[in-house]
């Protein structure tokens, strides 16, 4: 494994009953990204998680600095047990999804935008104040629900503010996963069913390892290293400590 590790976990289709398929994606300090883990486990289990995330740290990998997820995944409670240390960002492309899914069809063009530039603000405290916007422009339309949603789980969603600038597009979602897996899904939701779950979970490693000699490298891939080092960083940019200052 290399040092750096930034893992962005994703569930599957389901291909047979009651099951799913874990998998995780490893951006390593060269800039690739790799498929790290495909396995199989009950639907949103804890301990299906921490199962894969303890094969992990078995075949070597260190703790990561930053594991991006879905909102309603095993991987945060299996997280807490197994790489207690990781820091934990939730995928921003579900939370908008989700978020318009608490309104109207009709007010969809005039949500989005407000919910995008959330997610996209250049600093934190620009994303509250823009959180804040949207919880207004909801309550005045009497969508009391959904200005409640968007600060559920505030502090999972702003992670990436503690990251390079130039790695948030990497951090905001867990579509380094979701997009190969899209392809995946039509192929096995082609085949209807798979009888045994080797062979289902022998398929999609297949798919993977393919759509893996594809994926998109990291951006700034040396600052990578200095983020495995434990370089902190405010608002995307290294905090220095200014020399000779008087106590």
């Amino acid at each position: 494994m290399h040092q750096h590790t930034t893992v962005a976990p994703a569930s599957s289709s389901i291909v047979w009953d009651n099951l799913d398929t874990w998998v995780a994606v490893a951006g390593c300090s060269d800039g690739r990204k790799v498929v790290v883990a495909v396995t199989p486990g009950a639907r949103e289990s804890v301990e299906s998680w921490a199962a894969l995330l303890r094969d992990l740290r078995a075949r070597g990998m260190p703790c990561p600095r930053l594991v991006i997820g879905d909102g309603h995944l095993g991987i945060w409670g299996a997280l807490r047990q197994v790489y207690p240390e990781a820091a934990e960002q939730r995928c921003w492309n579900h939370r908008l999804l989700n978020l318009l899914d608490k309104l109207p069809r009709t007010q969809h063009a005039a949500a989005k935008p407000l919910l995008t530039a959330i997610a996209y603000a250049p600093t934190r405290a620009e994303a509250e104040q823009r959180r804040a916007a949207f919880e207004t422009w909801c309550r005045r339309h009497g969508y009391d629900h959904a200005a409640v949603a968007v600060s559920r789980d505030w502090e999972r969603f702003v992670t990436f503010y503690r990251f390079p600038r130039e790695h948030w597009r990497h951090l905001r979602t867990s579509n380094i996963v979701e997009s190969p897996l899209a392809a995946l899904r039509l192929r096995t939701d082609a085949a209807k069913r798979f009888k045994r779950v080797a062979n289902a979970t022998a398929v999609i490693w297949k798919m993977l390892m393919v759509a893996e000699t594809r994926f998109r490298r990291l951006n700034a891939p040396e600052l990578a290293k200095r983020v495995y080092l434990g370089i902190e960083y405010q608002d995307g940019v290294e905090v220095t400590t200014k020399q000779g200052a008087v106590a």
